[in-house]
């Protein structure tokens, strides 16, 4: 996930939490370095600040959707009129999040984004997905860290996420008490 904005303390913040939920992030501090690191790093999501110096959001979601990237586009902003809201969905955005907000709603508004982008994915194309992992009626989907049994959602711990696609990387096979504490511990 590119975690684009200005104010340091929001950057870290976010980096953090979103880290903890086990997404691996990138994050950049104005709309150039953000169209930068899209181009370089193709990032599953991006959550995007409009207010920033040198090119702001609007500005940076627009030149990455004139690439022609359908890469999720999550605006974060202090911005919260329904005319701020508009303007942020037609230059490219495809959920916007006024600030403050609630980390809860921010994770399931990224989960949400994730799930129609895989969804979209899966739709164009008829490779198999790398991103899932399944055993019987288990299934992992690692972009968006949603495991379902059936058709119902378990809700799992960063740590027993990690455990399972373990277990999910290496079907039928006996591992040793060394190499999970490896893989989950380090």
């Amino acid at each position: 996930i590119l975690i684009v904005d200005d104010e340091p303390a929001v950057r870290e913040a976010l980096q953090r939490s979103l880290a903890f939920e086990g997404y691996g992030t990138q994050v950049a501090v104005d709309g150039y370095d953000a169209l930068a690191m899209a181009e370089a790093y193709a990032p599953d999501l991006i959550v995007l600040d409009i207010q920033m110096p040198r090119m702001d959001g609007l500005t940076a979601a627009r030149r990455i959707r004139a690439t022609g990237s359908t890469t999720p586009i999550l605006m974060l902003t202090a911005r919260d009129t329904v005319g701020d809201r508009v303007t942020g969905l037609d230059a490219g955005a495809d959920d916007y999040l006024v600030k403050p907000f609630e980390l809860d709603e921010l994770f399931a508004r990224i989960r949400a984004l994730l799930r129609r982008s895989s969804y979209a994915s899966a739709a164009g194309t008829d490779a198999p997905d790398d991103d899932v992992l399944s055993f019987a009626d288990l299934r992992m989907d690692l972009s968006t860290r949603e495991v379902t049994r059936g058709e119902r959602r378990v809700e799992l711990t960063r740590t027993e996420f990690t455990l399972l696609e373990m277990f999910l990387s290496h079907p039928r096979q006996v591992l040793t008490r060394e190499q999970i504490l490896k893989a989950v511990w380090g």
